[in-house]
């Protein structure tokens, strides 16, 4: 594939074949307090023609600190003008995308980003990839046992900006790597204050113990821009792990793009997209 530092005009356009975005809510079982479970919001953007008797392949796609599920397409609503022209123009094919949130309440905006995002993976697993995948025609085909979901991972992938960045690490790939296998890491792994090694270590060993188990990494595509505030710690954790990771490979199922002068901000994120469609489910 062919990289570009700006996302094309003709994605910006109005498109004639647009997609519809839709509020889709559930329990979660995770922080059940008194028996009672917490009630939970996500947005799903459901693709032009989008016909309950297909199957789709589905992105669990997250946003960045401090904001909530509607950043990617409610704050941002070119990211759906920006999906509905790819999917229009066969760039990649129709899939559904669910921004959800791994925050649980006002006072959860307050606990560090590690914590969240590593908690998050229970709640992912057990309330919201079951809940999203038998409601809509995903390939788990409405059974969502757990054998079921590991079986159809090649149709799952995981995405996400900056903590959600760190959500794809911690909550997708590490503690779920078994129900995922493709992951879009957009700006940073371990966090200003993360410890570098380790993260590789993790990395590492998630790869290996997953090789041990038959899955296999279909794609990590990591992305950065380099005038990013987290560009520096991501690239020295992806760049101590290629060397002794066996399991990754650059350009067959690993890759790391990098926008000359890119920053920390959304147009850097939906260009990240744009090329992470591209590469997700092929």
């Amino acid at each position: 594939m062919d990289y570009v530092y700006e996302m094309p005009a003709g994605m910006l356009k109005d498109c004639e074949k647009k997609g519809i975005v839709e509020r889709f809510e559930y329990d979660t079982f995770t922080y059940e307090e008194n028996n009672k479970p917490m009630h939970k919001g996500a947005w799903v953007y459901l693709p032009y023609g989008y016909d309950k008797e297909k199957k789709y392949n589905i992105l669990y796609l997250m946003h960045g600190g401090a904001v909530t599920e509607d950043w990617w397409f409610k704050m941002f609503p070119d990211t759906v003008t920006i999906l509905d022209n790819m999917m229009a123009e066969g760039i990649c094919d129709p899939c559904l995308i669910v921004t959800p949130t791994y925050y649980r309440g006002d006072e959860e905006v307050d606990k560090k980003g590690d914590y969240i995002t590593e908690h998050f993976c229970t709640e992912l697993r057990k309330d919201l990839i079951p809940a999203v995948e038998k409601h809509y025609p995903s390939y788990a085909g409405g059974d969502v046992s757990e054998d079921n979901l590991v079986k159809t991972r090649d149709h799952r992938a995981f995405a996400g900006l900056s903590l959600g960045s760190m959500a794809t690490y911690r909550a997708a790939f590490y503690n779920n790597f078994d129900l995922f296998a493709w992951y879009g890491p957009f700006s940073g792994c371990g966090g200003p204050f993360g410890d570098h090694d380790l993260e590789a270590k993790r990395i590492c060993e998630t790869l290996s113990s997953g090789e041990k188990k038959g899955l296999d990494l279909k794609y990590m595509f990591c992305c950065n821009g380099d005038k990013d505030i987290a560009y520096a710690e991501h690239t020295d954790i992806m760049g101590k792990v290629l060397p002794v990771c066996p399991q990754l490979k650059q350009g067959v199922n690993y890759d790391f793009f990098v926008i000359p002068g890119g920053v920390h901000d959304m147009k850097a994120w939906q260009l990240h997209l744009y090329h992470a469609l591209q590469i997700f489910f092929k």
